[in-house]
């Protein structure tokens, strides 16, 4: 069931892209569109599909809630939930000697050394 109502959810959200993109601009965004002529000059044709549209985007609002409640049954809970690591299995390493401790960070050469070289 679930993924019959993603299909339609899919087709309808292909349909609303090119309904969207076919209509008229009424100009202004960036400089581009509007004019005359066009795929669509008549008033009647803008009409409907306004009208188009509205239905298309109501049924994808009407997919969308049905896909949020089907998924919903699947397990209760959070996303979220399932990237939560328990606070017991967390793993902090602590600095501490490691070779006499001349080298706590285990950082190797990158760290100066410990004393400045002597001066002649």
């Amino acid at each position: 069931m679930e993924s019959v109502v993603l299909v339609v959810h899919l087709i309808i959200a292909l349909c609303l892209i090119a309904v969207v993109l076919l209509q008229r601009s009424e100009g202004g965004a960036l400089g581009i569109g509007g004019g005359g002529g066009g795929l669509v000059s008549q008033r009647g044709a803008a009409s409907a599909l306004s009208k188009v549209t509205w239905g298309l985007a109501i049924a994808f609002i009407c997919t969308s809630i049905t896909l949020t409640i089907l998924a919903g049954g699947r397990g209760g809970g959070s996303v979220t939930d399932n990237f939560t690591i328990p606070a017991d299995e967390i793993e902090i390493p602590l600095p501490g000697p490691s070779d006499g401790g001349a080298d706590p960070l285990g950082a190797g050469s990158l760290l100066p050394p410990a004393t400045p070289p002597a001066a002649d």
